[in-house]
């Protein structure tokens, strides 16, 4: 058993690896991503917490137009999707995949375009959204000149990855970097699909698709950037560093290739669920529906996989902060992804959609998945990059932890309560046919659980404040980063 997957974080072969000279890994590259999540985490959820007050108070920057709700929300949405998330992918894929093939990456200038460019792109982005320059689809309201350099540093990145495992040294190539692999490739189908369009000017392009076609394709990228993106890279993150803190194997590796292979599989046909009751054809939003509840399955298989590893340690928890954001993070996984196919459902989705029990989800997603997940696997990386046995600070990781766990959990609870409370009284009505509520009606309810929200955000945006912190401190305690040799395989692994 051992002997197929050595490479896998905390296998007894891969304890025996001899650390035999084989050059240094390039761990610039991940040291630039980790602290640029960081930064722009902080960026991204404080622009949230802004547009959450402005819900509140929806005088704040009035008058003004790039401080208006329409152009903020979205660049929200593209700095912790793209700016926070993507950054914590690269800083990851880019270490997991030099530690479980055994060599450095192929180029440096190769990833030192990839981190540049990224952050060019974040910086475009921030310009050109708040000036209401954008295409007007979800997640992918970036005009044409930035695509194309989301392009250009796509395949950058695509070669860096893929060329780096092309010359690994050993045979295997270990289940973290199949979910990265799909990562890559499923998003750059994603983006090119999707974002085809006819350019009208420098800042203005018309897409090719139009009507109900256009609506397909894009909730077709917007849930599969979901799927992938926000999915599959961190499942990633998953495999790789709950098995290296806990220094025990994952709990089955077969279920992670079951798990790898079902979740590709099946993912790409749930998008029609974001259109139920539209122009849609019927039969598509039965599709979306069907693949959505069934990929109930391999989602908490996998979330199971990766909780079970503890299995024998559970003790860990106790007095290891890293461990906890890792395991709760995936706690927030098997929530979202039970919770994803159950709102797909044509009866639930007739009650849910278009409320804040939408709004709920997502960010039980983002927040308790996503943000969680990475916080967990950079607090596990950085200090190894910096040739520390820790961050400065344990205290603080487990501070950070409990303020950004009630902060997703008053964030979460308020939008359920107040999208339920939506969806009802919308569609509750008289016994002569009438609607009961007013939309006024149904939006002084719903008034004082955007409070709530506003909280749960300051607090998470607080931990961000609290890990920027410790990891300036941390930085400062290791001087000057710390060059990692490439530790030689062991000869059971090794390529014939």
């Amino acid at each position: 058993m051992i002997a197929n997957h050595a490479t896998e974080p905390g296998s007894a072969v891969a304890s025996r690896a001899p650390a035999a000279a084989g050059g240094f890994y390039n761990d610039k590259v991940v040291r630039q991503f980790t602290v640029a999540t960081i930064l722009w985490g902080i960026v991204g959820m404080a622009v949230g917490v802004l547009i959450a007050a402005q819900l509140y108070w929806p005088q704040i920057g009035e008058g003004i137009p790039w401080l208006s709700y329409g152009r903020l929300r979205p660049l929200h949405t593209n700095a912790v999707i793209f700016a926070f998330g993507g950054s914590a992918l690269f800083a990851t894929s880019l270490h997991v995949v030099q530690r479980t093939c055994h060599v450095r990456l192929i180029s440096d200038r190769l990833a030192a375009f990839v981190f540049w460019g990224w952050q060019v792109v974040i910086v475009a982005a921030a310009i050109t959204l708040p000036l209401g320059i954008t295409q007007s689809k979800e997640y992918a309201e970036l005009e044409w000149p930035i695509d194309l350099l989301i392009t250009a540093v796509w395949v950058a990145y695509a070669v860096l990855f893929f060329g780096t495992i092309a010359r690994r040294r050993v045979k295997h190539i270990y289940v973290a970097n199949w979910f990265y692999g799909s990562f890559i490739i499923a998003v750059a189908l994603l983006h090119i699909v999707n974002n085809i369009a006819m350019p009208a000017g420098l800042w203005k392009s018309y897409p090719v698709y139009s009507g109900a076609v256009d609506a397909m394709v894009q909730w077709w990228y917007g849930h599969n950037a979901v799927g992938f993106f926000l999915t599959a890279g961190f499942l990633g993150m998953m495999y790789y560093y709950i098995p290296k803190q806990v220094e025990r194997p994952v709990y089955s590796y077969r279920l992670s290739i079951v798990h790898f292979w079902a979740l590709i599989a099946v993912y790409m046909w749930a998008g029609p669920h974001h259109l139920q009751y539209t122009a849609l054809p019927d039969w598509a939003q039965s599709l979306g529906m069907v693949f959505s509840l069934i990929l109930l399955a391999p989602s908490w298989g996998g979330a199971i996989n990766g909780i079970m590893t503890l299995s024998g340690v559970w003790y860990k928890l106790r007095t290891d902060p890293i461990l906890k954001f890792l395991i709760v993070a995936v706690s927030f996984y098997m929530i979202a992804t039970f919770e994803g196919p159950m709102m797909s459902i044509k009866t639930v989705n007739s009650l849910s959609h278009y409320t804040d029990w939408t709004v709920g989800h997502v960010h039980a997603g983002a927040l308790g998945w996503v943000a969680m997940i990475s916080i967990g696997s950079l607090y596990a990386l950085l200090p190894r990059m910096l040739g520390l046995k820790s961050m400065y600070s344990i205290r603080a990781i487990d501070l950070h932890f409990w303020i950004h766990t009630v902060g997703v959990v008053f964030y979460i609870v308020s939008m359920w309560i107040a999208g339920v409370m939506q969806g009802l009284m919308w569609r509750a009505t008289n016994p002569d046919g009438t609607l009961t509520y007013s939309f006024v009606e149904a939006l002084n309810a719903t008034y004082p659980y955007y409070l709530g929200r506003l909280a749960g955000g300051l607090l998470v945006l607080g931990g961000m404040g609290v890990m920027a912190w410790n990891t300036w401190k941390t930085y400062a305690m290791a001087r000057e980063p710390a060059e990692q040799p490439v530790l030689m395989p062991h000869p059971e692994e090794a390529r014939a």
